[in-house]
C-alpha cells in the first residue's frame, strides 16, 4: 500500500511502508532514479539503500552498516530526495492518503473568503492581513487555487489542459473584491503590485506554474482603470517576457477558453489602450511620454498575441471584437496613416500628432519622441493590422484618391485630377464599357467616375453612377455569358472554367469592383469569401468549399472525421475530380498520376487540400488572374493588406446589418418638415411596417443604390426628406445622387403607403425633375 507517491514530469518515485523501500522508474539520465546507474526504467525498481520499515527491528550486524526509516519522499525536475530517521528514533512515515490541512499552502477558496468577509469594515487584524499578503504574494498559492476539484482533471494538467475551474475563479474573485470591503481589495492590490507580479519570471519549472496567468485577469482589480498602470500593464509585461515554450502553453490554454472568458482579456487590454490614449489627448509631460509609449506598446503586444490565438485556433471570438472604436475620437487616423506610410517608405518621422507604427518593427517606438500608436495592432505572423472597419475603409479611399502621384508614396496633399467620364447606352452597357476600358488600358482609373446614360437627361451627382454599377454587374453576371457558375444550394457563384469569353471581361469585372470601392458604391456580387481571401493572397480552405458547395464540403468533412481505417474501401476515392463539360463528364487529376493514388487514412488531408486547391485556384487560374489585375489596377497598394477578407467583402458588397431605427434617427428634414411633422410621423409608421424586401428596395431607390448598406453601417447613411407641391396624387420622387426624397404632404396613411410602394416598384431610369 503506497503512502507517498511523487510523480514529476519525467520520473516517478513511490514509498511502500510495509517494506520500507522506495521504488522509482522513468528517465534516469542524471541518476535521479537512485538505482546506481543512469539507465531509464520502464517499470518500478528498488532505490539502493538499507531501508527499514517503521516498527521493525533493526538487524544485528557486525559491521558499521546503517539503516534508514523513510519519513517522506520528494521528486522534481531531475532530482529525488528522502527524509529519513535512524532506527533508534524512528517516527511513522507521512501518510498522504489523509491530507493534513494545517500543512497545506494557503489558497483562495470559499472558506478563506467567508472568513475574510466576516471581519467588519476597517482595519484588518494583523494575522489576517498577513494571510492575505502571503496568499496573493505567492505564485504557488494562486497556482494551487481554483482547481477543478469536481473530478481529477487538475491532475492532468498539460500543455493543452490547465486543470483550472475558470468559473470558480470568477465567482470567488468577485465575492472577495467588493466595494463594501475596500480594505480587503486594497491589501490584495498591494500584494499583487509589490510582491507577486514583479517576481514573475520568464522561465517556469512546470506548466502548473502558468495557472495564475489564466486566472488573474478574472480578478476585478485588473479591470479597474485605477490599476491599469500598476497591475494590468505589469501583468502584460510578464506575459510578454515568458519564454517561447511557456507562452505557447498559455496560448493553448487561451484558445480553449469559453468565448466570454477570452473576450474578457481582450476587453481588458482594449480598455487599457483607450485609457492611455485619453491620457495622451489630455496632455502628458514630455518626461512621461516615453513611459506612456512603452505602456501602449505592452497593451498592443498583448492584444497581438490574443489576436494571433483567435486567428490560428479557430476564431475563439468574432474578429470584430478586437476593434477599438473609441480611437476615432482620440486620434486623427487619416493623418496618422499618412505619417506612417511616409515613415515606411522614406524613414521620415513626423514631429506632430500621433502615428501608426508597424509593431513588427518596434524600433520606431524607442527612436521617436512623439507617441507612436496603432489604432489596433499588427500580427507578426501574417503581417496584418487589426483595425476597425471604419478606419480601414477611410484609409483605402484616402490611398486610392492620393495614389495617382506615386504608387509607393501617400502624399499629404489631395490630388486635383479630372474625373473619368463614361458614356454608355443602357441597352448595351457591357459592350460600351468594355470598349471604353479597352481603349484606356493605360489610363489611371484612380479618379472620380461620372456616368452618362445616352439619351437620358440626369446629371450624375452620384445616383447615375450607382445605377451604372448595379446594371453592369447584373449584366456581367448573367448566365448567358457563361462566365460564372451558379451553385443552387449556396446561391453563390464562382468562375467557370468552361466560359468562351476572353479575359478582358474578367479584367473589366475586377476594374468595376475597384471603381465601386473608389467611388463609395456597393456592388452586388454573390461570390464566396474565398474571392476576397485570394485578393489578399490568403489560401482558401475547406470552410470556403463548405460555403460554396455545402454538399461537397460536408462530404469532405465526413472523410476527415471517419474513425475507421478502411477509408479506401468505404469511400472508393483517388486523387481525381469529376467535372461536367457540356453534357459529358471529365476526370481531372488533382496531382500527377492522381488516378493511381487511392485516398487512405494517411493522405486524406492531402486529398481534401488538393480538391480545395483545384476548385479555387488551379481550375480558374487565368480567369482569376485577369480579375485580380483589374481590381488591383484601381485598388492595389499597401493599404489593401490591412484588410481581413470579411472586411474587404463588406467594402465591396456592403453588409446586411440593418438598423432601421438608426436610419430614422439620422434622417434630416428640409422646408416645412421636421421629425414630428404629421406627414413625417405617418411616413415612418408606414416604413417600419413594410416587409424587409420593400425596405431593402427603398435603400436601393432612395439611399445607397443597393439593398445592402456600406461597411460603416447605417450611421453613415443620410436620408434627406423635403416637401414637394402637387398634392397627394403625386408619387414620392428620389434624387438618388443626393439621397434626397421629395415627399408630398400626404395626410392619409393608406395613401402614403400606396404611393410609396408604387414608387419603390418602379425604380430604374433617370430623368430631370
Amino acid at each position: 500500500l503506497l503512502l507517498n507517491f511523487v510523480c514529476p514530469r519525467q520520473h516517478t518515485t513511490a514509498f511502500v511502508p510495509s517494506s520500507g523501500r522506495i521504488y522509482s522508474f522513468g528517465l534516469g539520465g542524471n541518476g535521479q532514479l537512485g538505482t546506481g546507474t543512469t539507465s531509464n526504467r520502464k517499470s518500478p525498481f528498488t532505490v539502493k539503500g538499507n531501508w527499514l520499515p517503521y516498527s521493525a527491528q533493526c538487524p544485528m550486524t557486525t559491521d558499521s552498516e546503517e539503516y534508514y526509516c523513510v519519513k517522506r519522499i520528494f521528486s522534481g525536475g531531475d532530482q529525488s530526495f528522502a527524509h529519513y530517521f535512524y532506527p533508534q528514533n524512528m517516527v511513522p512515515p507521512d501518510d498522504f492518503r489523509y491530507p493534513d490541512f494545517l500543512k497545506q499552502i494557503w489558497t483562495v477558496n470559499e472558506t478563506f473568503i467567508q472568513r475574510l468577509l466576516s471581519f467588519p469594515c476597517g482595519r484588518l487584524p494583523v494575522e489576517i492581513a498577513n494571510e492575505i499578503d502571503g496568499t496573493f504574494s505567492s505564485a504557488g498559492c494562486l497556482n494551487g487555487s481554483f482547481l477543478a476539484l469536481s473530478n481529477d482533471d487538475h491532475y492532468k494538467t498539460s500543455a493543452r489542459f490547465s486543470g483550472v475551474d475558470m468559473n470558480a475563479a470568477r465567482l470567488l474573485f468577485h465575492k472577495l473584491i467588493q466595494p463594501e470591503h475596500a480594505h480587503i481589495s486594497q491589501q490584495v492590490a498591494a500584494s499583487l503590485e509589490k510582491n507577486l507580479i514583479p517576481k514573475l519570471t520568464s522561465s517556469l519549472p512546470d506548466v502548473e506554474a502558468l495557472r495564475l496567468y489564466l486566472t488573474l485577469p478574472e480578478c476585478p482589480l485588473m479591470s479597474d482603470a485605477n490599476n491599469f498602470t500598476t497591475l494590468a500593464i505589469p501583468f502584460g509585461t510578464a506575459v510578454l517576457n515568458l519564454e517561447k515554450a511557456p507562452l505557447k502553453v498559455l496560448e493553448n490554454w487561451w484558445s480553449v477558453l469559453e468565448p466570454p472568458l477570452f473576450l474578457k482579456i481582450v476587453e481588458l487590454y482594449k480598455d487599457v489602450v483607450v485609457h492611455l490614449l485619453k491620457l495622451c489627448k489630455m496632455g502628458v509631460p514630455a518626461s512621461e511620454r516615453r513611459i506612456l509609449t512603452n505602456f501602449l506598446h505592452t497593451a498592443f503586444r498583448v492584444l497581438e498575441i490574443l489576436h494571433r490565438v483567435c486567428l490560428h485556433q479557430g476564431q475563439v471570438i468574432q474578429y470584430d471584437r478586437f476593434y477599438i472604436h473609441e480611437i476615432q475620437d482620440l486620434i486623427d487616423i487619416r493623418n496618422d496613416y499618412v505619417n506612417w506610410v511616409q515613415q515606411q517608405v522614406f524613414g521620415m518621422v513626423s514631429c506632430v500628432g500621433f502615428h501608426l507604427v508597424d509593431w513588427a518593427n518596434p524600433v520606431a517606438l524607442t527612436t521617436s519622441i512623439p507617441i507612436h500608436i496603432c489604432c489596433a495592432f499588427k500580427d507578426k505572423s501574417d503581417g496584418h493590422f487589426m483595425l476597425t472597419g471604419t478606419f480601414v475603409f477611410q484609409m483605402a479611399v484616402d490611398q486610392a484618391h492620393r495614389q495617382n502621384l506615386s504608387s509607393l508614396f501617400l502624399p499629404v496633399f489631395e490630388s486635383v485630377n479630372p474625373c473619368l467620364i463614361l458614356m454608355v447606352r443602357r441597352d448595351n452597357i457591357v459592350g460600351d464599357a468594355v470598349e471604353v476600358l479597352r481603349k484606356t488600358k493605360n489610363v489611371d482609373y484612380k479618379k472620380p467616375l461620372k456616368v452618362i446614360f445616352v439619351g437620358e437627361e440626369a446629371v450624375d451627382a452620384g445616383g447615375v453612377r450607382k445605377e451604372f454599377f448595379l446594371l453592369i454587374m447584373r449584366e456581367l453576371l448573367d448566365p448567358k455569358y457563361g462566365m460564372f457558375r451558379y451553385y443552387e444550394e449556396s446561391r453563390l457563384i464562382w468562375f467557370s472554367d468552361k466560359t468562351f469569353e476572353d479575359s478582358d471581361l474578367f479584367h473589366l469585372i475586377g476594374v468595376v469592383c475597384g471603381l465601386a470601392i473608389y467611388n463609395f458604391t456597393i456592388v452586388d456580387l454573390h461570390f464566396p469569401l474565398a474571392l476576397y481571401k485570394k485578393l489578399l493572397n490568403k489560401k482558401p480552405s475547406l470552410d470556403d468549399l463548405k460555403e460554396l458547395m455545402p454538399d461537397v464540403g460536408r462530404g469532405m468533412q465526413q472523410l476527415l472525421d471517419y474513425p475507421e481505417d478502411d477509408i479506401e474501401e468505404a469511400f472508393c476515392l483517388n486523387f481525381t475530380i469529376t467535372v461536367e463539360n457540356f453534357g459529358t463528364t471529365e476526370i481531372k487529376e488533382l496531382v500527377p498520376n492522381g488516378a493511381d493514388i487511392p485516398v487512405v487514412k494517411q493522405n486524406r488531408q492531402d486529398f481534401v487540400d488538393a480538391y480545395v486547391d483545384y476548385i479555387f485556384n488551379r481550375s480558374v487560374a487565368s480567369l482569376f488572374s485577369a480579375f485580380h489585375a483589374g481590381f488591383h489596377k484601381v485598388c492595389g497598394g499597401k493599404v489593401l493588406q490591412l484588410f481581413q477578407p470579411s472586411e474587404l467583402q463588406a467594402m465591396v458588397i456592403g453588409n446586411t446589418n440593418y438598423d432601421w431605427k438608426e436610419l430614422e434617427k439620422n434622417t434630416e428634414y428640409k422646408g416645412e418638415y421636421w421629425a414630428d411633422h404629421p406627414t413625417i410621423k405617418i411616413f415612418w409608421e408606414v416604413f417600419h411596417e413594410l416587409s424587409l424586401e420593400k425596405k431593402k428596395q427603398f435603400l436601393l431607390l432612395f439611399v445607397t443604390g443597393s439593398d445592402r448598406i456600406p461597411i460603416l453601417g447605417m450611421k453613415c447613411l443620410k436620408l434627406v426628406i423635403q416637401p414637394t407641391g402637387g398634392g397627394e396624387g403625386y408619387l414620392p420622387v428620389a434624387h438618388t445622387c443626393f439621397n434626397l426624397l421629395d415627399l408630398p404632404k400626404y395626410t392619409d396613411k393608406e395613401t402614403l403607403k400606396s404611393k410609396l410602394i408604387q414608387a419603390i416598384d418602379h425604380y430604374e431610369g433617370f430623368s430631370l425633375v
